[in-house]
């Protein structure tokens, strides 16, 4: 294993030893490629670079209290990479093969596995990159399929902790009938700008509403959202969410808990009658919402800065399946070694 300060890791990049690759061209995928290289050669004319042919995706190994080390739900990842794909008429890999690529990723740098105390795990990025070269807009039947790794410490290092958000206007997510139902990099551009400015007044996040109405809840930036109030958990359901794999999990695992689970539009005055309220990803699980801020409106959503008790016993829950702690019972890990 590799002598990393395991203890000093945030979520960012860290050079690991190997990627792998697939490259698409003639109406078929080549055959898996390691590399130690960390760059990406191609046109200055590929289409990704001038109109966002660019989709990838995010999710995780972890090194369990067993000593075994499992990927989580790589294969729901796959479908949503192949469901974005089929949106920027982009070449799509299959089930098998982004998972198989993944477990490649995940094999070859296994010295970069955080050891199990120290909360931290393997991220994994699958990126699908349409690299023809053109000027026109136009669909592309050439891509990379590249899959990288690096270890990230855990999101939570002085433990579980709520977090202020700021309710958005000024900007819109998504449109209805857009993109934001699949991951691509041109969702993730567009909130920057939203996220500094929220960044600036103090805030840690964006909760963005309806672009149409701006009256119902959508999602944050790079999360979903989620409430819970009279044992029932309440996530928004709409056209351009990004369907979260972990939200699809804690739904399942509220439903376990005993929670009734309802997926519907949420108006933005409901948010007052939450107990508690979170955002939901892969980088944190959840990250619980001490107060939710409306400065249009002059109206706080206070939930409390004390993480509520519904929110850290489904985040206990996931990452007890997810380092082997709790019984897998609806099989979502896929053991690597």
């Amino acid at each position: 294993m590799e002598n990393i300060k395991w203890g000093e890791l945030g979520f960012a990049y860290y050079k690991t030893a190997f990627n792998v690759r697939y490259h698409y061209a003639n109406g078929q995928w080549s055959k898996m490629e390691v590399t130690d290289d960390e760059y990406i050669k191609m046109h200055m004319s590929a289409a990704c670079l001038h109109y966002g042919l660019e989709i990838f995706e995010g999710l995780k190994a972890f090194r369990g209290v067993d000593g075994k080390v499992r990927l989580f739900r790589p294969d729901e990842n796959a479908k949503r990479m192949i469901n974005s794909a089929n949106r920027l008429c982009l070449p799509a890999p299959t089930v098998e093969q982004f998972v198989e690529g993944c477990v490649e990723c995940v094999k070859r740098n296994a010295d970069f596995i955080p050891p199990y105390e120290t909360g931290a795990s393997l991220y994994l990025r699958p990126t699908l990159l349409g690299t023809k070269t053109c000027l026109g807009v136009r669909a592309v039947d050439e891509a990379d399929l590249i899959i990288f790794c690096a270890p990230v410490g855990p999101y939570f290092k002085g433990g579980m902790s709520a977090i202020k958000a700021l309710i958005m206007r000024d900007q819109d997510r998504a449109a209805p009938r857009g993109t934001g139902d699949v991951k691509v990099g041109g969702n993730y551009a567009s909130s920057i700008w939203s996220l500094e400015a929220a960044h600036e007044k103090g805030f840690s996040n964006v909760l963005y509403l309806d672009a149409a109405t701006h009256s119902k809840v959508e999602e944050f930036g790079a999360a979903n959202f989620f409430g819970i109030k009279n044992n029932t958990y309440v996530t928004p359901k709409s056209a351009s969410i990004l369907p979260s794999i972990t939200n699809k999990s804690l739904r399942q695992i509220a439903a376990d808990l005993g929670l009734t689970v309802e997926e519907r539009d949420i108006p933005v005055e409901e948010l007052a009658t939450f107990e508690e309220a979170g955002a939901c990803g892969t980088a944190a699980v959840i990250s619980p919402i001490g107060a939710l801020y409306d400065l249009d409106n002059g109206v706080t959503y206070d939930y409390g800065m004390k993480v509520g008790e519904t929110c850290k016993k489904m985040y206990d829950h996931l990452q007890g399946i997810q380092y082997g702690r709790v019984e897998d019972i609806h099989n979502w890990n896929v053991e690597v070694m």
